[in-house]
């Protein structure tokens, strides 16, 4: 069962969150990778920014995180990630799941178009790549993320 992330899981969120991402290093532009991936100081600013974290927990340890946002007329998956040691497992597909049946409002998720294996586990849970033109516009609506990000990323829809 999933729970809501607080405060007291932010350290434990800044660690699975960068732990995950080092299976981006050499996979996303190496413009675009940088040590650490994400920084406690961004983290903060996503949770001010509305990312409300679910996780799910394993002996009192958190082992796997999703974020949610609610941006203007959508929710945004954000920031999904599971722990190395339990990867594959299918915890990213139970948090996915029930956040999505939370979502009152069509769901997206962007991600980097060279992690391969993150397209294929959203397109196997019922999401679909839009067209480059559509991303653009997607990302550039709902997202704050750098140029280049943008131009390295990929939109998924469901």
């Amino acid at each position: 069962m999933i729970q809501r992330c607080n405060d007291d899981d932010i350290p434990d969120i800044h660690d699975i969150i960068n732990e995950a991402a080092a299976a981006y290093k050499g996979v996303i532009p190496p413009d675009c990778w940088h040590e650490p991936y994400m920084k406690l100081s961004e983290l903060m600013d996503e949770t001010r920014n509305g990312v409300q974290f679910w996780g799910l927990k394993e002996a009192d340890r958190l082992i796997g995180v999703m974020g949610l946002q609610s941006v203007l007329d959508v929710t945004l998956i954000r920031h999904a990630y599971v722990r190395r040691s339990h990867q594959n497992k299918g915890i990213g597909s139970v948090l996915l799941a029930d956040l999505s049946r939370m979502a009152t409002t069509p769901l997206l998720v962007g991600t980097w178009a060279d992690a391969h294996w993150a397209v294929r586990f959203y397109q196997r849970h019922g999401f679909r790549l839009v067209s480059p033109e559509e991303k653009d516009r997607l990302l550039t609506t709902y997202w704050n993320i750098p140029e280049r990000q943008r131009q390295a990323s990929v939109v998924l829809a469901k």
